[in-house]
C-alpha cells in the first residue's frame, strides 16, 4: 500500500453519484467548489510572500519559470501566456514548462508526468539560474516531474514556490514558500481537475495579477501595458486613453498609431509633454 494522500481520499457525500439525477450531480459539484474560494483564503499571508519573491525576481531582471504536470501544467501554462497580451510582459520573463511538452496542452502524454529528466534538462537547457524564480505546481505534491524541477531549481540557485493541495506533501515541505490549498477529496475521487485545479487556477491568477500591478503594469485598475493584438483589445486600448485623458476617440487612435500601439508610451508622451 502506497502512502495515503488527501487527494487521492474518497469524498463519502458523493458515493452514490451515478444514481443522482442531473440536478442533484451539478449541485454537488458546485458545493464542493465553494470549498475551493475558502481553501485559497486561507493561504492569503503565503500569497503575500510568493508576490513578494516573483515581483523581486521579475523587477530584477530574471525569469519565472512555472512548471508542472497534466492538468497543473496546463494551468501553469495558461497563466504564463495570458501575461503577456494583458500587461504587455516580453514572454520570456514568465514561462511555462510542462510535462511532455506542447502535446501536452491538448492530450494527455503517456508517463511524462513520471519522467524526472525531462524538467530539469529543460530548465538547464532555458538557462535556469540565480536570480530566476521556479513556481511547482502539483495538486498531490507527489509528481516526479515538479519534485524534480524544485531539485533542480535549488541547485541552480533560484528562488522556489509551491502551490499543492497536500500540506504532507514532499513539495510542501521543500520549497522556500508553499501554498498548500488543502481542498480534501474530490466529488469524483482523484479527479484533482476538479475544485483543486480551481483552486490551482485561482492562486496563479492571484500570483500574476497581483505581481503585475506591484511592478506598474497597471494604472488605477486599467491595462495601461496591453499588447493591442486584437481589434477588441486595440478598441479597449483607445478606451484608456480616452478615459485617462482628455483626447477624443479620434485624437487617441492617431496617438496609439504614433507610438505603435502601445498604451504606456503613449501615455508617456502626453505627461512629457504636460511637464514640458
Amino acid at each position: 500500500m502506497g502512502e495515503k494522500r488527501s487527494t487521492e481520499a474518497v469524498l463519502e457525500a458523493t458515493r452514490d453519484l451515478d444514481r443522482r439525477s442531473t440536478a442533484e450531480i451539478l449541485a454537488a459539484v458546485h458545493a464542493e467548489d465553494a470549498k475551493a474560494v475558502s481553501a485559497v483564503s486561507e493561504v492569503l499571508p503565503q500569497l503575500e510572500k510568493a508576490v513578494d519573491i516573483l515581483a523581486c525576481t521579475l523587477g530584477g531582471g530574471g525569469r519565472w519559470f512555472n512548471v508542472g504536470a497534466g492538468t497543473s501544467g496546463r494551468m501553469g501554462a495558461l497563466d504564463s501566456a495570458e501575461l503577456p497580451p494583458t500587461f504587455g510582459i516580453e514572454p520570456s520573463r514568465v514561462q511555462a514548462v510542462v510535462a511532455g511538452g506542447a502535446r501536452a496542452l491538448s492530450r494527455a502524454v503517456e508517463g511524462a508526468e513520471d519522467d524526472v529528466y525531462a524538467g530539469p534538462c529543460e530548465l538547464r537547457r532555458r538557462g535556469l539560474g540565480v536570480g530566476d524564480a521556479v513556481v511547482a505546481i502539483s495538486a498531490s505534491g507527489h509528481t516526479p516531474f515538479v519534485l524534480s524541477c524544485l531539485e533542480e531549481a535549488y541547485t541552480a540557485g533560484a528562488r522556489t514556490i509551491a502551490i499543492t493541495c497536500d500540506p504532507a506533501s514532499p513539495l510542501a515541505e521543500a520549497a522556500e514558500i508553499a501554498i498548500v490549498t488543502n481542498t480534501g477529496a474530490e466529488v469524483i475521487a482523484g479527479s484533482t481537475r476538479m475544485k483543486a485545479g480551481l483552486a490551482q487556477k485561482m492562486v496563479l491568477h492571484l500570483l500574476s495579477t497581483t505581481v503585475m500591478v506591484r511592478l506598474g503594469y497597471v494604472r488605477g485598475n486599467l491595462m495601461t501595458h496591453l499588447m493591442p493584438s486584437s481589434e477588441k483589445l486595440r478598441e479597449r486600448a483607445i478606451r484608456i486613453l480616452e478615459s485617462t485623458t482628455d483626447l477624443n476617440s479620434e485624437q487617441a487612435t492617431r496617438l496609439l498609431d504614433e507610438y505603435g500601439g502601445s498604451v504606456a508610451a503613449a501615455l508617456a508622451s502626453l505627461e512629457r509633454r504636460s511637464a514640458g
